[in-house]
């Protein structure tokens, strides 16, 4: 790292200023520009001196003068808020143009002219199918993905929309505590602009209609687009959230949809005259939805009370099931009255009543429809007390898949009620019966998702159908396996193979008319890398076509919900919104539904901070939808163009086979665990209100394995610490045998192209050298080094102490070894990148490389002081079996909030004192004296505390450099 060095660059060029000018406290120039030109200028180094690292040197050249108290904590805040403006600024600019153009004339326009190329056949049959069957569904998710302020996501979204609306200087706003309640609000923000950005689309398809089909248009029901939700509904891995708080939701979200009806039928009813053919049946069905939307509020209050009791329970489940004359639960009888007042109805007011009738076709009574999500541990669980209990019993055995069609072939509906929802103790049989009461009593109308996380094995689908045919919602629920880890995707072929011959299974899609699956890119991503997991998916979603067709099911639709939330980071695909598309459903993938003869329904999810930011204001939800349906059409057309990438497959499967096995390695070498979990969870702020680490029916170990830490923070990690491996891993390697042939194979292969422009924008943020510089934060031989020859003597005794620590420690050996691989690797891919992709960077990729530099080299500052100051504090004593060694340790791997508490435990400053009490008997215990506990406040603890805080904003920063959200 070459710290020791440390007489070179900045710190040189500040002594020099120092005795020129006779001023040996003279204040260094800290502004972003000059640690930006010091940077470059270490880079030049690096071609002298291989090894010597320009960002490790930034930060050890920051922290000496730290130290030395030339700079201030204040001053190194003030530059991580310059930073992060910049990088929030540059970011609101990404997504404007990732979206663009925004403004509102533009998209309507071109979302027009995409129409009206629809209907130049003069088929009105072949128009309606294209318009009244989605493009596309998209899904607003949760997960912690709202590193964000709910203020901050807004000025997010106002400056993407506007650009020139550039912030100058900002300190991220204080978030409130994340929790599933404030993440639903979110989401139903984010539901209603993608609504209202909706509406104005379907108004569009309508008047095109119109012009080009008089005799026919007002049959038309147009619904281009599909929204869903699973925030407050998702029970994969968390058992924080009651039944109660679904329900709940769900009334939440039927409120606030038939608020949205009534404001429509308002302004149709007003300035209708009062003899007017259509005005009374217009002013029940006003009527009808002002009753029934204060019926839901009232509902929704009895909700959102305490359950917590059999009578409070009761007393709220009477109210919801009771007969009431403005109990809603479908919009059938709507729909068929507002059918009538079209056919009484002519020009624009016929065109008002088509369209209410169409946004009210889509919605139903939800502003989307919902995902419930469990997993398959969930779902065993709850089955094996219907197979007799036996908890040794293999669910993957042909005993288990035996006794479960037994059960499916005697299964006869039960009806259920709260009381039965509110004794049941499995998650997976509470969600049944939260779907069937939710369907019964709420929403009659939308079909619900069940997504079944971790689905390897036939019996676990077949169990799904068991329970929704027990509970008589079988004709209501799209019941999804979720293929997405390792051994998922492997053998997710013989596994949708045997579900699909499955005689039961057969007849549960014929009846729901469709089969459906969910992909995931996150946790696939972590497992396989994301360049792997995209081919991997990929090929099961052709398989499906194919199987479909080998079992005889072409009269129903293949509905694939893709998860993709990871590539780069929480944030999806970075370069447009039309390789975003082909990311995760191919041209390829497209034209085997296509071959098969087989109708291809599909969504993708728009998670928490990304998905959500991107429907931020109603401008870009109508510029992103907009872009959706431009680069649908062009997906449709590239799928029956032939790409070489799946011909030549001697070059393209050694590819995905190279890439997958370096990324396995990498995942399963205990050095790379070791790096990734130094600190790398403590760099960002909390992000969501669902844990880091996986939750299960039964108690865990808390383990810091990278199977148990979720796929958002473990990209995180790498992000944060300057190299993406989940992205870049293996790519280089996989080419380096056949290169000029993998580059011919790229320049005719658009697949290749969008798989190598995710590499590129992730590669041109990656620094090694930032990834060794934490790393070197843990050797032992720096800290010994750093007061070497008297510099910083008031620091040997702490340093000594590191040092000490550190000589056995092994985090610094990992990142080495780490580095090491990835440098090899990272040769490999430069040479690669070389040849297929221009040459050279642009200045602009340049200029925000340095910028992370300077980021990544004040936080190695910052935590170096954190160090220093709790290696200075005076021992404590042992105090509930806590040490000093404990608290260390949690201040090494940045566990801040932790060590604080129990450090001003261990030095209260805050506590009765001696004069308060009014004692007649003498002491002179205790003998401590608070005040010196103050000044080790105020000299260490408050200190760690105010470095932390810039820590985390740094954090910010870098995550708004990658576009990620957590």
């Amino acid at each position: 790292m070459h710290y020791g060095a440390g007489d070179a660059g900045w710190v040189t060029a500040r002594m020099k200023h120092r005795e020129q000018h006779g001023r040996s406290d003279a204040a260094p120039n800290l502004s972003v520009a000059a640690l930006r030109q010091t940077l470059a200028e270490h880079h030049g180094l690096t071609s002298q001196t291989p090894l010597f690292n320009p960002v490790g040197q930034l930060g050890f050249d920051l922290s000496r003068e730290l130290e030395a108290g030339h700079i201030k904590l204040a001053d190194l805040g003030g530059l991580a808020d310059e930073l992060e403006a910049t990088a929030f600024n540059e970011r609101a600019e990404r997504r404007h143009n990732f979206v663009g153009p925004v403004d509102q004339g533009s998209n309507i326009k071109r979302f027009a002219d995409l129409v009206r190329a629809t209907a130049t056949a003069g088929d009105f049959s072949a128009f309606a199918q294209t318009w009244s069957r989605q493009t596309l569904g998209c899904v607003f998710t949760g997960h912690p993905t709202f590193m964000l302020s709910p203020e901050d996501n807004e000025a997010l979204a106002q400056t993407a929309t506007a650009p020139r609306t550039r912030i100058t200087r900002k300190s991220p706003s204080k978030a409130p505590a994340i929790t599933i309640e404030s993440e639903h609000a979110q989401a139903l923000s984010a539901l209603g602009r993608a609504a209202d950005a909706h509406d104005i689309l379907i108004g569009v398809i309508l008047k095109e209609a119109r012009e080009a089909f008089p005799r026919h248009w007002h049959t038309l029901r147009p619904q281009p687009f599909g929204f869903s939700t699973w925030v407050g509904y998702d029970m994969d891995g968390r058992t924080d959230i009651p039944w109660t708080t679904s329900v709940r939701f769900r009334l939440r979200e039927k409120a606030f949809q038939l608020q949205r009806y009534g404001v429509e039928v308002a302004k149709i009813l007003s300035p209708l005259a009062e003899d007017h053919a259509i005005r009374s049946d217009l002013a029940a069905l006003s009527d009808q939805l002002d009753a029934a939307h204060s019926h839901t509020l009232e509902m929704l209050n009895v909700f959102s009370g305490k359950l917590d009791t059999p009578a409070t329970l009761s007393d709220a489940a009477n109210a919801l099931t009771a007969e009431h004359p403005a109990r809603l639960t479908s919009v059938e009888g709507m729909l068929a009255a507002l059918d009538g007042m079209i056919a009484k109805s002519e020009g624009d007011l016929a065109a008002a009543l088509v369209h209410l009738a169409s946004v009210m076709r889509c919605h139903r009574l939800g502003v989307g429809h919902v995902h419930f999500r469990i997993n398959a541990s969930q779902l065993h669980n709850a089955i094996r007390r219907r197979l007799g209990g036996d908890a040794a019993l293999a669910m993957n055995s042909r005993s288990a898949l035996v006794h479960l069609q037994k059960l499916l072939a005697e299964v006869e509906a039960l009806p259920v009620n709260f009381a039965a929802l509110a004794i049941e103790n499995t998650t997976a049989v509470r969600q049944f019966l939260a779907m069937a009461q939710i369907l019964k009593h709420v929403d009659a109308d939308s079909s619900i998702r069940l997504l079944i996380a971790e689905s390897e094995q036939p019996v676990t689908v077949l169990a799904a159908v068991y329970f929704a045919k027990l509970f008589g919602i079988a004709g209501k629920v799209d019941i999804s396996p979720l293929f997405e880890t390792e051994a998922a995707l492997e053998h997710g072929s013989r596994i949708l193979d045997a579900l699909l011959a499955d005689p039961y299974y057969q007849a549960y899609v014929c009846g729901r008319g469709r089969v459906t699956i969910q992909t995931g890119f996150s946790d696939a991503g972590r497992f396989l890398g994301q360049v792997p997991a995209s081919l991997a998916i990929e090929r099961l979603q052709g398989a499906l076509a194919r199987l479909m067709g080998k079992h005889g099911l072409s009269d129903v639709s293949a509905l694939i919900f893709n998860t993709h939330g990871e590539s780069m980071g929480r944030g999806a695909h970075p370069v447009s919104v039309r390789d975003r598309l082909a990311h995760v459903m191919s041209p390829w993938a497209r034209g085997q539904f296509v071959r098969q003869k087989l109708k291809l329904d599909w969504e993708t999810s728009f998670q928490g901070g990304d998905g959500f930011g991107l429907f931020g204001t109603l401008e870009l939800a109508l510029a992103l939808l907009t872009r959706i349906a431009e680069a649908e059409r062009d997906l449709k057309a590239a799928a029956a163009t032939p790409d070489p990438f799946y011909d030549e497959i001697d070059i393209s499967l050694d590819f995905y086979r190279a890439v997958r096995e370096v990324q396995v390695q990498f995942f399963a070498e205990p050095t790379y665990g070791r790096a990734v979990t130094a600190f790398g969870l403590s760099l960002l702020r909390e992000s969501g209100s669902r844990k880091t680490r996986r939750q299960s029916d039964v108690s865990m170990p808390n383990s810091s394995g990278l199977s148990k830490i979720r796929a958002i923070p473990h990209n995180a990690a790498m992000q944060q610490m300057g190299y993406p491996v989940n992205v870049i891993a293996g790519v280089g390697r996989a080419t380096e045998g056949d290169l000029n042939r993998f580059a011919e194979l790229h320049r005719r292969s658009p697949r290749a192209q969008g798989l190598m422009r995710l590499v590129q924008a992730s590669n041109a943020l990656a620094s090694i050298k930032t990834l060794i510089a934490y790393g070197e934060l843990f050797d032992g031989g720096f800290w010994a080094t750093r007061p070497y020859r008297g510099r910083e003597s008031n620091l040997e005794t702490a340093c000594q102490e590191l040092a000490e620590r550190f000589a056995v420690d092994d985090r610094a050996a990992a990142f080495r070894k780490l580095a090491t691989y990835l440098r090899v690797d990272g040769l490999k891919l430069h040479r690669l990148l070389s040849v297929v992709a221009p040459e050279g960077a642009t200045t602009q990729g340049e200029d925000q490389r340095r910028t992370m530099g300077v980021l990544h080299a004040l936080r190695l500052a910052l935590m170096q002081h954190i160090f220093l100051k709790a290696a200075q504090i005076p021992p404590f004593s042992v105090r509930n079996d806590l040490s000093r060694d404990d608290v260390m340790e949690l201040i090494f791997a940045l566990r801040i909030p932790e060590a604080l508490e129990l450090l001003r435990a261990a030095y209260p400053v805050e506590r009765p004192g001696l004069e308060d009490f009014k004692m007649q008997e003498p002491t002179k215990y205790p003998d401590d004296n608070v005040a010196e506990y103050a000044t080790i406040h105020s000299n260490y603890i408050d200190p760690i505390a105010e470095s932390y805080d810039i820590i985390l904003k740094i954090g910010t920063a870098i995550a708004h450099h990658f576009g990620a959200v957590g």
